[in-house]
């Protein structure tokens, strides 16, 4: 054999040793799976060495035993990767088509749509081959959400076109269970699959396994679901974890579930299995610690086999507690194919299978962070780095050096600090990655999030396409460059000008970085442009000029394209100052224009643009012209006083030339005066070549200098601007400026030095704004007040109201001063006039003077009672006299007469005169300063009137505005002429308006009393008025605020009604101040006044009411009797302390303050109160959004809790509670999770509470405390309270805290356990029971319980699948004893007699048994009811009934103790004592004689057939549950029978059973019936509302939905809860509806009628806006009139007929609903409408027939309504238009 071997050896040539030794061959062990190492020289050892060399074979040998034994813990790299690599991964983007799921180590891979499953894949093809769009029908982002944790198979690997690493992965259950086949299957494995169809029962779920069918039951699974963050519908495709629950047929059957806590705690075990072949990822299983190093830890699982965790997959927290031989719980990460290397991670967040990861805020992402410390440097790996603010990231050695340069090892030592930026974040590491590299940190974009429109960036060439080029911006980043933006022209061979490669310079025009788009444009204009960039259609504001380029040319115009895709509409009359014909002869796609902003409405996306406005670069160019022929360039400075040179009047300014420099500039209208008025009179008095001195340089733009001659502004230039830049800003600055821009929210102020605020819509006035541009104009002076600073987006907010603004001066020194610079202004016109002559007409009026009288003749006097007069001196202009000033004159035409100049126009060229009798002959009386006169208004202009005194009828001037900004008044509030004032006099004579004296309104006697006086407060301003305590005013409704109505009085007063005012009993829930609409006439008596400047409330018997705002009640109770005792002056404090803890007020909701997280609330007028956020509701989901739990205005109960007089306010609570008393109920914000102690809560009313670890939940888990985290919100019961400290309880049920009872093993089931330990397995510690008391003794404390089916009413404590034999009972075994007496006495009957008592068990067990297996648990009720029958026929006097049980109320009772508790009674219905039987057993019945037989047997038959009588009338109603039954036999598909039976029910309490009915009527109405099956869903849900819970009403909700038509049973649920005033809800559903079923005309509808009974008119007409944006254009005019039907029944009248107007004014043909109109203007309209709208439509052009109608019904309503005139004329109408008609057919 050895000649053999030598001359063929195996395995190929053999060469025998040169010294003749025989080679001895190592022997190979028949191990696939280790990993052989080389052999070591032989050298000659010592002993000792020979001691090591067995330890070493000892070693080999325990290592050969494992199936995978790994040398080294390293990291998962790309390299390592194979195809059919099985992997955990987290999904991190879900896209249309895509899913990029994040592997371990900071590996990245990417999921197919066609990966997911075959039943998903089927479906996509179905609907592509039936021609319907993917995306719209289910796309991924319907079943994949970011942070699901999946098992994947790599399939296939690769690189990129750009050279990168490529993973595709498969979700595929197919692939990823390949290795499992229907025979490995055991219950309680986890594994994953796809929803592979959707069936009636449940859901078939696509496990990868040919043969085995798996099953997933629907309402569990659902139920389940909805528990976790992954709830929904499941669709096919969804991936779910599951654990198998049973398997049948050698695994062909397979049923599953989805419970979430069974997953979590699912284990993966030798028995069930598991190999190397079939390992899958994501199993936890439990393994032993068997090494540890420096780059990770070795375990052993399953018994047999080996994984490594490296560094990054270890739990932080648990670092220094890992040691060997510890027993841990670990992951499966991936299974390696080849090598059977496993990889596991400890982090707890995969321990819980099922579970979703919290993935980082992309935030962070790009960040660049300096002093990071390396805390542990791998080879291999990488290095770990610790951030300065604690958070630990992860650099792979990639990143640690540049591309081609070589890693320094030494520089990466431990502590060594770096920079790093921070470029993505790795799930399944739970960690995020940085890079060291510098040419990364240093990079300026990483992501396309990074990039913003109008940024220049730097790119290179890649490729140039037919449709564009593509350049590349970094290694990850690519944009195109359409062909259109390769130049400013088309190119027609791009190639000469591009070649790949070529670095060029874009700017960015679109990025969207959800779809990595990235638009950018090589034209030179829109490259270079120095413009303002308009990106969004907020920054479109009216007036810029922008860039921007052409994409469409149409016939009415172009439309142009900003950057970022902001489009606008160039009109066709804005193409050009000259008529353009045909647009697109001029324009072209792709040309850049510049265009200027007309119009801009963002919230709709509408842009109006124009070409024609952008002019103005004449004066740029006229400048460098200038500067080129050498003159000296101007020096431009803010502030700079100039001398300037009219050179054009343009419509909006002047063009100037700065001497002596010639620079150019421009001058606005609107900066040559601070008043508005004078503005355009001086531009009028301006002509070109005048100069105009002491004008200030304001700013400069790229085309001109922006001048200003507005005097308060260049004061406060001149002595110093407070604020010249951000910086310098400070809040509550005082800063004149002027109006920059008018938008819908609010105004723009502009300052000088280029700052800029905004003053919000709510701070423009001390008054309610209702349109922006009522109160300011553009460029109009006004002085702001900073009151919010911004200063990461440097921006500032101001207000502008009056009382905010004031200087604090005396009274009336403020408006006297703004009317003097006004007057002055205007005389300075004058003399320019003058000096002209150009004008005769103008010379004529600058010569007139207020209060000169002229002689002239009467021209014409018309109808309206206004003269025309004319004469030599003021020839040509228009001299006229209002009826008001010829009272008492006569007048002719010629006639001479005498009149008093009252104002002279200058820019209409009109003479205002009075004829007054006392104005012709006033006397000129030299008045004293500060003296008070009574005065009448005799002519009104925007700043002043004027006024003539009482005494001596000489005139004065008056101002109308008190402050700078006091530019806006009611109707009311506006002077009149026949007005009278008390005015004072501040300077009696002024030259500016020909010596007249200038006064003030106001007393100054009422003044001096308030100087006197001994109060240091200074007296608010305001409307004089002499309201006082219990007087009754009458006014109009002019604002309706949420808490409050303002109503005008007379003489221009403001009067207030605070909501708690309005009704006497108001609702929870509702809007008192919706009950006032405005306009509306009221009658209310004065109750106190309220202070305009500071909103202090202030009785009105204070002195200083003669300057407040009146508080008013309309409550019918005050308007009677006297209420003055009620409201005497009584300090806050005082009122405050009249509330009591526990009372119950209705407040009033004012706003949410999200800053101190409470609610503000009004409870009077003068009381307000805040309701923290823990008390405001007991559901804790509600305070995820608190500030959209109630609305202002709203009305709520609340209960006081505390009063403290230091603070103006009081504590409030919503939630019920006041007080936390032993039982209550709040909710509780957990502040800390102490391990293996509790939580401490942070409980309402500023008290804390501790809930002990054994207090968190009814169910025994092993980490009670890992559901919770700070600042979870939970809901907590009161224990107890020990020396300030409050115990809490989190638990659900009432079970008490220090009462232990006792169950022995004979009350614990019905079943014969032999072998107790079968009570540890089924009732585990923890476990929730219910059982009753049998007895109790309270000196030892001992309680004892039974857990017996029969006494408890619940299923027995042991399942049924455990075959146990069932335990004797009393009576069986009594009979057994009976049975053993027998046969001592009778032995030969015995066995017969047993035999016969057997068989009558088992038939007695047989039909028991029967009946319950074919009991479906829905007519449960009724089978009872059959039992008790049979119950009770056998005999009388059994009348055993159900003993009592237990009693539980719902909620939490934790104060039970030994004394409350009572063991079962005799009471009724108790049996009776032993002696009472044995009486009863020996009475026997008597015998009968014959004739009582059948006098008996005739009484029966008689009442037989009485009842036969009965049951055969046909109108007898039922009366008992067996007439129903009967009833229903007959009509199985009568919704109403089956109603009538539930209302039975209910009418006896029997909620149960009506339920039951429900069920039964559901299973037994055919499917046909869907309306009677409809109508029984409707009274379940009826039932639901009034007696369930909110939970067992959204169960019913949701199966009727499943089963009827979703929208019918919506809108039933909505009327239910309007009805049951539940409007909360109702508005809840409401808003769901109207987002499910935004197609459906009823649904906006029943919403709109729901608002509109509410009386949220303004909700309402939001919601018609909704609609009209929602429903297709043909439905709008129905809509339109449906919504004006609602108004005239529930809203707004005038509304209602302008919505109709409107309408018909576009529609006027629509008979309909002219039809419509009328019969609404009959119901709610006056007579006289009714007529004009029917004359108007018989007046229409529509057909015969059509107008034939409309006679008709005005005939009718005339006959009813009108006289027998009427009627006659409405038939002479019908005449005419009948002989019209024939005398057109004859023509």
């Amino acid at each position: 054999m050895a000649s053999t071997e030598e001359d063929f050896p195996r395995g190929g040539t053999f060469k025998k040793p040169a010294d003749g030794n025989a080679v001895k061959h190592s022997v190979e062990h028949d191990n696939l799976f280790e990993s052989h190492e080389p052999e070591r020289s032989k050298k000659r050892k010592t002993d000792k060495g020979g001691d090591e060399k067995k330890e070493t074979k000892q070693k080999t040998k325990e290592a050969l035993l494992k199936l995978n034994t790994g040398k080294n813990v390293e990291i998962l790299h790309f390299k390592k990767l194979t195809v059919g690599t099985l992997i955990l991964g987290c999904v991190k983007e879900v896209k249309d088509f895509e899913l990029v799921v994040g592997l371990p180590n900071g590996l990245t891979g990417y999921v197919q749509v066609t990966s997911i499953s075959d039943g998903y894949t089927k479906l996509l093809n179905d609907q592509v081959d039936a021609g319907e769009a993917v995306e719209e029908v289910l796309t991924l982002a319907h079943l994949y959400t970011p942070g699901m944790v999946v098992r994947c198979v790599v399939s296939t690997l690769g690189l990129t076109k750009e050279g990168h690493h490529s993973v595709k992965l498969s979700i595929n259950p197919r692939e990823v269970n390949k290795g499992l086949n229907a025979a490995s299957l055991k219950p309680g494995m986890h594994i994953s699959g796809c929803v592979a169809s959707i069936e009636d029962h449940g859901f078939l779920i696509d496990v990868g396994i040919g043969r085995a069918k798996a099953f997933l039951p629907r309402q569990k699974a659902l139920d389940d679901l909805k528990a976790t963050e992954q709830g929904g519908d499941l669709q096919v495709g969804r991936y779910l974890n599951c654990l198998v629950e049973e398997v049948k047929n050698e695994g062909r059957i397979v049923r599953l579930s989805v419970s979430p806590d069974a997953i979590a705690k699912a284990l993966a075990e030798k028995e069930q299995g598991w190999t190397l072949s079939n390992l899958l990822p994501g199993l936890v299983v439990k393994a032993q610690i068997k090494k540890l190093t420096s780059h990770g830890i070795t375990l052993e699982f399953l018994s047999s086999f080996c994984g490594s965790v490296d560094f990054m997959q270890m739990d932080p927290e648990k670092e220094k507690v890992y040691r060997q031989g510890l027993q841990v719980k670990a992951c499966v990460l991936y299974v390696h194919p080849s090598s059977r290397t496993v990889g596991l991670s400890l982090r707890p967040c995969f321990l819980q299978p099922g579970s979703v990861v919290e993935p980082l805020t992309s935030a962070r992402i790009g960040e660049v962070i300096e002093g990071c410390t390396v805390k542990a440097f791998h080879q291999d790996a990488g290095a770990t780095l610790l951030l300065p603010d604690g958070m630990l990231v992860f650099a792979h050695k990639n990143h640690l050096k540049e591309a081609l340069e070589p890693l320094k090892t030494n520089k990466m030592g431990s502590g060594s600090s770096h920079t790093c930026r921070i470029l993505d974040y790795s799930p399944m590491d739970q960690v995020a990655l940085v890079s060291l590299r510098k040419s990364v940190i240093d990079a300026p974009f990483l992501r396309y999030q990074d990039i913003r429109p109008g940024q220049h960036i730097e790119c290179k060439v890649i490729s140039l396409e037919r449709y564009g080029m593509q350049v590349k911006v970094t290694d990850h980043i690519r944009g195109l460059v359409p062909r259109t933006h390769l130049a400013d022209i088309l190119l027609k061979n791009p190639e000469k000008k591009y070649s790949p490669g070529d670095e060029i310079r874009c700017r960015v025009l679109t990025v969207i970085p959800d779809t990595k788009k990235l638009i950018l444009t090589r034209k030179k204009a829109l490259v270079e442009s120095k413009l303002p960039l308009i990106c969004s259609y907020e920054d479109a504001r009216p007036g810029r000029v922008a860039h921007g380029y052409i994409v469409c040319v149409k016939d009415f115009g172009c439309i142009v394209r900003f950057f970022n895709e902001v489009n606008g509409l160039v009109p066709r009359h804005e193409l050009s100052t000259e008529p353009v014909p045909f647009p697109e002869k001029i324009f072209y796609s792709g040309q850049v224009v510049k265009a200027k902003v007309l119009k801009c409405e963002p919230e709709q996306q509408k842009l109006l643009l124009s070409f024609k406005a952008t002019g103005g670069s004449v004066a740029a160019e006229v400048a460098r012209v200038e500067q080129a022929q050498g003159k000296e360039a101007f020096h431009f400075e803010t502030g700079k006083i100039v001398k300037v040179m009219v050179v054009r009047k343009t419509v909006d300014g002047l063009d100037v030339s700065i001497l002596p420099e010639a620079a150019s500039a421009f001058l606005p209208m609107m900066h040559l005066s601070d008043h508005v008025s004078n503005c355009r009179l001086l531009w009028e008095g301006l002509g070109e070549g005048d100069i105009i001195s002491n004008v200030m340089c304001l700013s400069k733009n790229k085309e001109h200098i922006i001048l200003c001659k507005k005097p308060i502004i260049k004061a406060a230039v001149e002595e110093g601007y407070p604020a010249k830049d951000f910086s310098e800003v400070q809040s509550g600055m005082m800063l004149p400026g002027f109006i920059k821009n008018i938008m819908p929210y609010g105004v723009f102020v502009e300052f000088p030095y280029g700052l800029m605020g905004l003053a919000p819509k709510s701070a423009m006035c001390d008054k309610f704004v209702t349109n922006t541009s009522d109160h300011f104009q553009v460029g109009q002076t006004v002085l702001a007040k900073v009151t919010n600073l911004d200063e990461g987006k440097r921006r500032f907010l101001l207000s502008l109201k009056v009382s905010e603004c004031s200087s604090g001066e005396e009274w009336g020194q403020e408006s006297l001063e703004l009317l003097t610079q006004c007057l002055v202004e205007r005389r300075d016109v004058c003399s320019m006039m003058t000096s002209r002559a150009d004008s005769e007409v103008a010379q004529n009026l600058s010569k007139l003077v207020l209060g000169q009288k002229l002689k002239l003749a009467v021209e014409e006097v018309k109808d309206d009672g206004t003269a025309y007069f004319k004469a030599s001196q003021v020839a040509g202009a228009t001299v006229s006299a209002t009826k008001h000033h010829l009272t008492g004159v006569s007048l002719d035409p010629g006639q001479n007469v005498t009149a008093v100049i009252l104002h002279v126009n200058h820019l209409t060229s009109q003479v205002h005169l009075s004829l007054r009798t006392e104005l012709v002959n006033s006397k000129t009386k030299q008045l004293k300063e500060n003296t008070t006169h009574s005065a009448t208004v005799q002519h009104v202009e925007t700043d002043f009137a004027i006024a003539s005194l009482a005494e001596t009828g000489q005139l004065a001037v008056v101002p109308v505005a008190t402050h700078l900004n006091d530019t806006f008044r009611f109707e009311s509030e506006k002077l009149s002429v026949g007005q009278t004032l008390v005015v004072s006099v501040r300077q009696p004579s002024c030259e500016a308006v020909g010596g007249l004296p200038l006064v003030v309104q106001g007393p100054e006697k009422a003044k001096r009393k308030r100087k006197l006086s001994e109060s240091k407060e200074e007296a608010p301003r305001g409307i004089q008025h002499s309201c006082c305590l219990g007087d009754t005013v009458s006014g109009t409704v002019k604002s309706i605020r949420p808490t409050c109505v303002l109503l005008a009085l007379e003489r221009g007063i403001t009067g207030s009604i605070h909501a708690s005012e309005i009704l006497e009993t108001v609702k929870p829930f509702s809007f008192p101040t919706s009950s006032l609409k405005m306009g509306m006439e009221i009658t209310a008596r004065v109750i106190g006044g309220r202070e305009s400047k500071s909103h202090k409330f202030l009785p009105v018997t204070h002195s200083h009411f003669t300057f407040t705002i009146p508080e008013l009640t309309v409550q019918p109770r005050k308007l009677k009797g006297d209420w003055s005792e009620e409201l005497k002056d009584q300090p806050l404090s005082e009122k405050l302390k009249s509330y009591q803890p526990g009372q119950e007020v209705t407040c009033f909701v004012s706003k949410f303050n999200s800053l101190k997280k409470c609610l503000e609330v009004e409870v009077t007028h003068d009381v307000r109160g805040t309701v923290e956020l823990l008390a405001m509701t007991w559901k804790p989901k509600d305070l995820k959004r608190p500030e959209k739990l109630f609305k202002p205005g709203q009305a709520l109960n609340a209960l006081v809790v505390c009063t403290n007089s230091s603070e103006t306010r009081l504590c409030l609570s919503l939630s019920g509670v006041h007080s936390l008393g032993e039982g209550s109920l709040t909710l509780g914000t957990v502040t800390k999770v102490t391990p293996h102690v509790g939580l401490i809560v942070s409980l309402p009313f500023r008290q804390c509470g501790r809930a002990g670890i054994l207090d968190l939940s009814d169910t025994y888990t092993a980490s009670p405390l890992e559901q919770f985290h700070v600042g979870q919100t939970v809901r907590c019961c009161v224990l107890a309270r020990e020396d300030e400290k409050i115990h809490v309880s989190l638990r659900q049920s009432s079970l008490s805290r220090t009462i232990t009872g006792r169950c022995q093993y004979r009350h614990i089931t019905d079943y014969f356990v032999s072998d107790h330990s079968v009570y540890v397995k089924n009732i585990p510690l923890g476990k929730l029971l219910t059982c009753k008391v049998l007895s109790v003794d309270k000196k030892p404390n001992h309680v004892e319980l039974s857990l017996l089916p029969e006494d408890t009413g619940e299923p027995d404590v042991l399942p049924e699948s455990l075959r146990l034999p069932s335990r004797e009972k009393g009576e069986q075994k009594e009979k057994r004893q009976g049975f053993k007496k027998m046969q001592q006495k009778r032995k030969r009957g015995a066995s017969q007699s047993e035999q016969e008592v057997a068989v009558e068990n088992k038939k007695v067990t047989k039909s028991q048994k029967k009946s319950e297996d074919n009991d479906s648990g829905v007519d449960v009720y009724f089978r009872e009811e059959e039992e008790l029958q049979k119950q009770k026929k056998p005999s009388v006097h059994s009348k055993s009934e159900a003993p009592p049980r237990l009693q539980v109320s719902a909620g939490f009772s934790w104060d039970v103790t030994l004394s409350s508790l009572q063991p079962v009674g005799t009471g009724r219905g108790a049996p009776a004592s032993d002696s009472e039987e044995e009486e009863e057993e020996e009475e026997k019945p008597q015998k009968k004689s014959k004739r009582e037989k059948n006098m008996e047997k005739q009484r029966q038959e008689k009442e037989l057939s009485k009842v036969e009588g009965e049951m055969m009338d046909p109108g007898r109603q039922p009366q008992t549950a067996n007439d129903f039954n009967r009833l229903v036999l007959g009509s199985p598909d009568s919704s109403i029978v089956w109603l009538q039976y539930m209302a039975f029910h209910l009418h006896a309490t029997e909620i149960e059973q009506a339920r039951a009915v429900a069920e039964r009527a559901l299973k037994t109405i055919s499917f046909r019936e869907e309306q009677e099956k409809l109508n029984v869903w409707v009274a379940l849900l009826n039932l639901e509302n009034i007696y369930g819970t909110e939970e067992s009403l959204n169960k019913v909700f949701e199966r009727a939905v499943l089963h009827c038509e979703p929208l019918k049973v919506f809108q039933s649920l909505a009327d239910i809860y309007t009805k049951s005033d539940k409007y909360k809800q109702a508005e809840s559903l409401y808003n769901t509806m109207l987002r499910r079923f935004r197609q459906e005309r009823s649904v906006w509808l029943s919403c709109a009628t729901f608002h509109l009974r509410q009386g949220r008119t303004d909700e309402t007409h939001r919601l018609l806006q909704r609609a009209l944006k929602c429903l297709p254009d043909k439905e709008h005019v129905d809509l339109i009139a449906k919504f004006a039907q609602l108004e005239f029944r529930f809203g707004d009248a005038e509304r209602a007929k302008s919505m109709f107007e409107s309408t018909l004014g576009n529609y006027p043909r629509r008979t309909d609903l002219w039809s419509v109109y009328i019969d609404m203007m009959i119901k709610y309209g006056s007579q006289k409408e009714v007529r004009n709208i029917l004359e108007r439509v018989i007046h229409l052009s529509l057909a015969a027939k059509r107008i034939k109608f409309f006679f008709k019904r005005y005939l009718e309503y005339e006959k009813k309504h009108g006289c027998a005139e009427s009627v006659q004329v409405v038939k002479e109408k019908a005449m005419e238009y009948v002989e019209a008609k024939g005398s057109i057919t004859e023509s």
